[in-house]
């Protein structure tokens, strides 16, 4: 059973916009969000009197000297006073949580039209402070001095891993390439190069040891970006066909890391379940997936979170070929946030956004060969808030 037959109404993205990621200095918050939600109401083909709530998805804790942002939007359009922004906050999975917090408004049938953004402005603050806004995210390391900072914490997470299954630097290695070279295909991806394999998994000058075993290449890089998207309950006439939100998931776990199994990602798992479950598919059914990999480490996990492989063998997705671009499951088409960049709370709209635009056959030199539906997974913390999405086409 679908969303739809569960709740006797379609979820639509009607239209969307999306910055390039990286140091955009010549950037504001504010400009970036307009600069998204002017594009997603146009493609759209709506105007901006017809939206009813905006949700902003934001991480900021301290990054930025303002901590009320959620009217920004309404700098697009006079039309746009009066109506109800909400900011949106759980760690790297603001985006995603914004999202799911405009379904859910239309669900309850207080809105038929929502704009969703998500923004971060990151690297005009320096690496403390960037380091401790991060750290925030940590119930054992808040407030805390650290000098590997959020790499320190997956690091801990791969080492846990490694005692269990054995090593994983070249697994590691090949993910990071693997989305590099993604990467280069991706207009908005902050970085475009592709470094190999070799590169990948030694280390060098050039690709230092950060967080014994996580190198350089092994860690999304501190970026700058915005991406939005209307949902609506019904086809708007815009530029590009929609997208149906088939299904979505939201599973916590607990905060202290003592309280949770360091490599089982137990509630990313019921996420994904929850997501598959409420879209009335299976894995299989899938075309491909935008996952939240901040750290190589992440990437791997997943692969076992959604049921890829079983725990200990998510290199198999690798070996096999699956997770490539020409696989069974491409995985992070886009350069995921390893080459695409992370600014935290524009993350999750991101990449409901890079799907849409691969569902819709608009993804540019990205795209994949006919895909018909998609799953969008974004996670804040160390496994902690986890969000999985199920797209599909009409």
């Amino acid at each position: 059973m679908s969303l739809q037959e569960q709740f006797g109404k379609d979820i639509l993205l009607t239209g969307w916009g999306h910055s390039t990621f990286g140091k955009l200095t010549e950037e504001t918050l504010e400009s970036l969000i307009t600069q998204v939600a002017t594009d997603a109401i146009t493609t759209a083909g709506i105007e901006p009197g017809q939206i009813d709530e905006i949700y902003l998805g934001q991480f900021n804790a301290g990054m930025m000297p303002l901590a009320f942002p959620s009217s920004l939007a309404l700098q697009v359009s006079e039309d746009l006073a009066n109506v109800p922004a909400t900011r949106v906050e759980n760690a790297c999975a603001s985006g995603s949580a914004a999202v799911q917090q405009g379904a859910k408004a239309l669900l309850a049938g207080t809105a038929k039209t929502v704009l969703v953004i998500g923004a971060e402005k990151m690297t005009h603050a320096g690496a403390d402070t960037v380091g401790a806004a991060l750290l925030g995210a940590d119930y054992d390391m808040a407030g805390q001095t650290s000098t590997t900072g959020f790499t320190g914490l997956f690091a801990e997470v791969a080492k846990h891993y490694e005692k269990r299954y054995g090593a994983v630097g070249d697994v590691l290695g090949s993910i990071a390439a693997k989305n590099h070279r993604n990467g280069v295909d991706n207009p908005y991806a902050q970085l475009r190069k592709d470094l190999g394999e070799d590169f990948c998994r030694t280390v060098s000058e050039k690709n230092p040891m950060v967080a014994d075993p996580l190198r350089r290449t092994d860690c999304s890089p501190v970026s700058d970006g915005a991406a939005a998207l209307i949902l609506t309950t019904g086809p708007t006439g815009g530029t590009t066909d929609p997208v149906r939100l088939a299904g979505f998931g939201h599973a916590n776990d607990f905060l202290p890391a003592a309280r949770r199994d360091p490599t089982a990602f137990a509630a990313t798992r019921v996420s994904w379940q929850r997501a598959l479950g409420m879209a009335g598919v299976e894995l299989a059914d899938l075309d491909f997936a935008e996952v939240h990999d901040c750290f190589t480490i992440a990437e791997l996990l997943m692969y076992e979170a959604m049921g890829l492989t079983q725990p200990g063998h998510g290199s198999r997705a690798l070996e096999e070929g699956w997770v490539y671009k020409d696989g069974k499951l491409p995985i992070n088409a886009s350069g995921g946030l390893k080459a695409k960049g992370h600014p935290v709370g524009a993350t999750g709209v991101s990449q409901h956004v890079i799907a849409a635009m691969q569902l819709t056959g608009t993804a540019g030199a990205m795209q994949l060969h006919n895909p018909h539906r998609a799953a969008v997974q974004n996670m804040g913390g160390v496994g902690i808030a986890n969000y999985v999405s199920i797209l599909e086409t009409l």
